[in-house]
C-alpha cells in the first residue's frame, strides 16, 4: 500500500453543484480559504458549463477573480467541452484544466451533449492546445464504474478510452464513481488494468461518491492499487446533476480519517475539515453527509 497520498478537494465545484441553495461567491471562496488553510495544495475550484444547467456555477469567472493566488496551490477548473475550456483560459487564474470524458454513450449525451467518441475527439483536441500553451490538463472518466442509464460499464472500455487520452500527454488519469456503485475488488481490477495499460509513469487519480456507504472504501482499494490522488469533498456533499440519485462524494474529513489511522501520509488538518462541514451545514441549512462531523475523532 502506499505510504503517502495526495488529496485533492473537490467540495467548491463537486460538493456544490448539486446544492438548491445558491451559495454566494464570497461563501465559495472562504470554503477555498479554508481547503487551503487544511493543508490542501489541489483543489478543484469551479466548472464552466452553461448556468442555465448549474446555476451555481454562474459565477465562475467572478471566483477566479478573486481566488487568492498562493505559489504551492493548485487550482483546477473543471470543462466538458472546447467552450468551457477556452472560458477557463480567459481567467488566467486556474493552473490546470480538468476534463471530463463519459465511459458510456447515453451518460455523455445527457450530461454534456456527445458520445464517448465525440468526447475522446474533443479531450485530444483540447489537450494538443494545451500543450502548445504548456498548460496542464487532467482528464477524468465519468461512470467508470457503473452508469446509470446503461448499467455495467464493461472494463475494457474504461481502459481503451484511457489509452486513447493517454496518447494526448495529459497529466494525470483518473476513473470516477460518479453514481457510487463500485466496489472495492472492481477499484482494485480497474486500476490493476489501467495501470497495466498506462505504465508505471503515468499518475492516476480515483474519485468516489458514497451512495451506497462503499466510498472510504474504495478509496483503501486505490491506496492499495497504487493510485497517487484521491478526491474528497469537505462534510462529503456534492452528486452530479445529470445522473439520477447520485449523492455526495466521499467526506474529506472521513477520508483523512481513515488515512491517518492506516499511517498514510496527506497533509491535511483533520481538525480543520470537521470546521468546515460544520461551516457547511450553517451555509446550506441542513446536516451534512459527514460521519466525523457526527461522531468526532479517535482518540478523543
Amino acid at each position: 500500500m502506499r505510504s503517502t497520498v495526495t488529496l485533492m478537494e473537490v467540495s467548491p465545484r463537486d460538493g456544490l453543484q448539486n446544492e438548491s441553495k445558491l451559495v454566494s461567491t464570497e461563501q465559495k471562496l472562504e470554503l477555498v480559504e479554508r481547503a487551503i488553510a487544511a493543508g490542501y495544495k489541489r483543489i478543484e475550484v469551479t466548472s464552466f458549463v452553461h448556468p442555465a444547467k448549474v446555476p451555481q456555477m454562474s459565477d465562475a469567472e467572478a471566483l477566479c477573480r478573486q481566488l487568492p493566488q498562493m505559489g504551492d496551490v493548485t487550482y483546477t477548473g473543471l470543462v466538458l467541452n472546447e467552450q468551457g475550456y477556452h472560458r477557463l483560459l480567459a481567467t488566467q487564474r486556474l493552473h490546470e484544466t480538468g476534463l471530463v470524458i463519459p465511459a458510456s454513450d447515453t451518460f455523455g449525451r445527457r450530461n454534456q451533449g456527445m458520445d464517448v467518441a465525440e468526447g475522446i475527439a474533443m479531450a485530444r483536441g483540447v489537450m494538443r492546445d494545451a500543450r502548445a500553451r504548456k498548460h496542464r490538463v487532467q482528464v477524468t472518466i465519468a461512470v467508470a464504474f457503473g452508469c446509470p442509464f446503461e448499467g455495467e460499464v464493461p472494463p475494457e472500455r474504461v481502459v481503451e478510452i484511457a489509452k486513447a487520452l493517454a496518447d494526448e500527454g495529459p497529466v494525470e488519469v483518473g476513473l470516477a464513481d460518479t453514481i457510487g456503485v463500485g466496489v472495492p475488488t472492481q477499484v482494485l481490477d480497474l486500476f490493476g488494468r489501467l495501470r497495466a495499460a498506462l505504465g508505471p509513469d503515468m499518475p492516476l487519480r480515483a474519485h468516489f461518491h458514497d451512495t451506497r456507504n462503499t466510498g472510504v472504501a474504495n478509496a483503501f482499494a486505490a491506496l492499495l492499487a497504487g493510485v497517487e490522488t484521491l478526491d474528497g469533498s469537505i462534510g462529503g456533499i456534492g452528486g452530479c446533476p445529470f445522473a439520477p440519485n447520485a449523492s455526495g462524494n466521499v467526506a474529506s474529513e472521513d477520508l483523512v480519517y481513515m488515512l491517518s489511522r492506516c499511517g498514510v501520509s496527506h497533509g491535511v488538518d483533520l481538525q480543520q475539515l470537521i470546521d468546515g462541514a460544520r461551516w457547511l451545514e450553517g451555509v446550506l441549512e441542513k446536516s451534512v453527509p459527514s460521519m466525523l462531523l457526527k461522531a468526532g475523532p479517535f482518540p478523543a
